[in-house]
């Protein structure tokens, strides 16, 4: 038996290399519904047997469905392999109430299940705990990955899967990453006759953007000088996802052909004063908002300190080995963030962005 297959009887909280595993595969499950969900969270499940093996991995597809927790439940009745659930691990806490679903907790105790690990407490301070506490009164051994000697992968994990949800939770708006494009003279001027000058892995890397998040904060002036279609290209997207699209600026400045084909696709707030953008996007069920704009709404975020993370995409010029004469461009990414935590460390191309922490006035998961 392999060593992450082995029975896993822990010490405390130690988690062990099949706990690991069953956290790495919820995630990873949970991640290809991030962009859907809201405005519930993004919440990954496994389900063990006694012995460590995985024997189904669910997560929460969109508002309305079941929950990560009841989906798996529900897929390993159908396998004929409920009997053989032993342990139960999720990224967030069951729920312990009855909202447009059932309560997971119940779901669960319908199973021989014996232990349960979770990545996250529910960040709502009303219910926090009220899932845990069930389950243990049921005679279930729950585990904490946060109180783990051995768990701080998994939460970072775990905490960046749910920050969008966790700010707007905590703080009444959307998470907010700004996406900037600077050319190799710092500034982002595209050349004549394009709109765009970064590479076409950066292009990959926006459209991901665009399709893991909620919706787009943009300006009047962008509309106005790109007609940019704002839809998710270059990577697949979710089906029939209509996104939250906020125009920063006057509407009589909006090109009326422009926006009624954007109507068609986005549900438009037009935000005729920043100082409204807060109170707006409240208003919206986004969970996580991706703004795409010129410089002088990026100054008046940066400003406001209206963000969350700042993606940079500078443009690098490099000599071509097999032509002298020849220059090609090779993008740098990098990622500023207010918080220990980002979301954006979830897709694949993070482990190319250089990382700076900007400032830590308000911690992403305080202490409740």
């Amino acid at each position: 038996m392999g060593e992450g297959l082995r029975p896993y009887y822990h010490k405390g909280n130690v988690i062990t290399p099949a706990i690991e595993q069953a956290f790495k595969r919820a995630v990873s499950e949970a991640c290809c519904f991030v962009g859907q969900t809201a405005p519930n969270p993004a919440v990954g499940c496994a389900l063990l047997d006694e012995q460590g093996h995985i024997l189904v991995v669910a997560a929460h597809h969109r508002a309305g469905e079941s929950h990560a927790e009841r989906l798996a439940v529900e897929q390993a009745r159908e396998l004929g392999i409920v009997e053989k659930i032993h342990t139960v691990v999720v990224t967030l806490e069951p729920c312990n109430h009855t909202g447009r679903t059932p309560p997971c907790t119940e779901i669960l105790l319908t199973t021989p299940m014996r232990t349960l690990w979770i990545g996250c407490k529910d960040p709502n301070p009303l219910v926090q705990g009220a899932g845990a506490a069930r389950l243990e009164v049921a005679g279930c051994a729950v585990h904490w990955v946060e109180q783990s000697p051995n768990g701080k992968e998994l939460l970072s994990l775990c905490q960046a899967l749910l920050a969008p949800f966790t700010w707007r939770m905590l703080h009444k708006r959307p998470w907010i990453t700004v996406k900037q494009a600077l050319n190799s003279n710092g500034t982002m001027q595209p050349p004549v006759g394009q709109k765009t000058f970064t590479s076409e892995k950066s292009l990959r890397f926006a459209h991901r953007l665009r399709c893991v998040t909620d919706g787009i904060i943009t300006a009047t002036g962008t509309v106005r000088t790109d007609h940019p279609t704002l839809t998710v290209r270059l990577v697949p997207d979710h089906v029939a996802r209509q996104r939250v699209l906020v125009v920063c600026g006057q509407k009589t400045n909006i090109p009326v052909d422009w926006l009624q084909t954007a109507q068609k696709r986005f549900a438009i707030s037009v935000c005729p004063d920043c100082a409204q953008l807060p109170e707006i996007l409240a208003q919206t069920s986004a969970l996580w908002m991706l703004v795409e704009a010129g410089p002088t709404l990026l100054n008046v975020l940066r400003q406001a300190d209206l963000w969350d993370d700042w993606l940079t995409i500078e443009q690098h010029h490099f000599q071509n080995n097999n032509d002298t004469n020849k220059k090609q461009n090779c993008d740098q990414w990098r990622v500023t963030t207010r918080h220990t935590i980002t979301p954006i460390s979830l897709l694949p191309e993070w482990a190319e962005c250089q990382h700076e922490q900007d400032k830590q006035e308000e911690a992403c998961f305080p202490v409740l």
